[in-house]
């Protein structure tokens, strides 16, 4: 498969418990947490991934931008949007549109390289 720029993967996420914002056990507020949210956009632009990777290749995340605007609540369902900026040798940019209607929740970028399966397991 090959990407052109503009393609699009949508991930709808509903807002769950997991999703909020909680630290060492305490309950910040009900909105989505930053960090779930990134964790998310990471997964939107990881769907390119899948599609293209061969076999004996995986994705690896290089950078996640972020920048949260409003909050999404517990049981609001995020549209999560990748779009394919570009190839950078073999790393995928996308840039991340996060919306709960047509109010925009989150934007961001990411980067994912894909690398032989055999060079990643000599990392660990």
């Amino acid at each position: 498969m090959k990407l052109k720029k503009g393609d699009r993967k949508l991930y709808p996420k509903v807002v769950g418990e997991e999703d909020l914002a909680t630290f060492h056990g305490e309950n910040v507020h009900p909105f989505y947490a930053t960090f779930a949210l990134a964790r998310d956009m990471e997964w939107a632009s990881r769907l390119f991934v899948l599609d293209i990777k061969d076999a004996d290749e995986e994705g690896i995340g290089t950078y996640l931008k972020v920048r949260h605007y409003s909050p999404a609540r517990l049981g609001e369902e995020v549209m999560i949007e990748a779009v394919f900026e570009k190839m950078r040798k073999n790393e995928i940019i996308c840039i991340i549109l996060a919306k709960v209607g047509d109010r925009l929740v989150a934007e961001g970028e990411t980067g994912q390289k894909i690398i032989k399966k055999k060079t990643l397991k000599a990392l660990y």
